[in-house]
């Protein structure tokens, strides 16, 4: 019998300080990050600011937003090298389980339909294409559109 090694990672509160590692990590992964003015906004306006840790390293954060009995997930991002080994799928698990608990109903989310490794993610937690929004992104020839995703909780 063969055991099957589970990625552990540790869920903190981001402050103000992983701001510089956070933003090192959205602008490596991403061709439209957010800017450090995104985190900061969002992390003074009280969202749900996340960072993802394995032995004390840093190799995810995310961003969640709650209103009444909604959650709202902003970014979700795991380091490149982190990627496709199940850390982005605890850390969403984490999340459901963070709304869920401060008494949400619905989670929403919005994703690139050019994202498949995150849309394919997303489906396999249950959530459900609800919506789109039109020309939603910057991409490199203009804008791209953005599905909107759901999920019971």
């Amino acid at each position: 019998m063969s055991a099957v090694l589970k990625p552990v990672a540790d869920l903190r509160p981001m402050v103000e300080a992983d701001l510089a590692a956070v933003i090192a990590i959205e602008n490596a992964i991403y061709a439209f990050p957010w800017t450090p003015g995104n985190f900061r906004d969002s992390l003074a306006a009280g969202y749900g600011c996340w960072k993802y840790e394995r032995d004390g390293e840093l190799i995810g954060y995310a961003v969640m937003m709650r209103a009444l009995d909604e959650a709202h997930l902003l970014n979700l991002s795991i380091v490149a090298r982190a990627q496709r080994r199940g850390y982005g799928s605890l850390l969403l698990q984490q999340l459901c389980e963070i709304a869920r608990g401060q008494g949400a109903k619905l989670f929403f989310l919005e994703v690139r339909p050019s994202n498949a490794a995150a849309l394919g993610l997303y489906e396999r937690h249950g959530f459900q294409h609800i919506g789109l929004r039109r020309d939603y992104y910057p991409a490199p020839a203009g804008r791209e559109d953005a599905l909107i995703l759901g999920l019971s909780l």
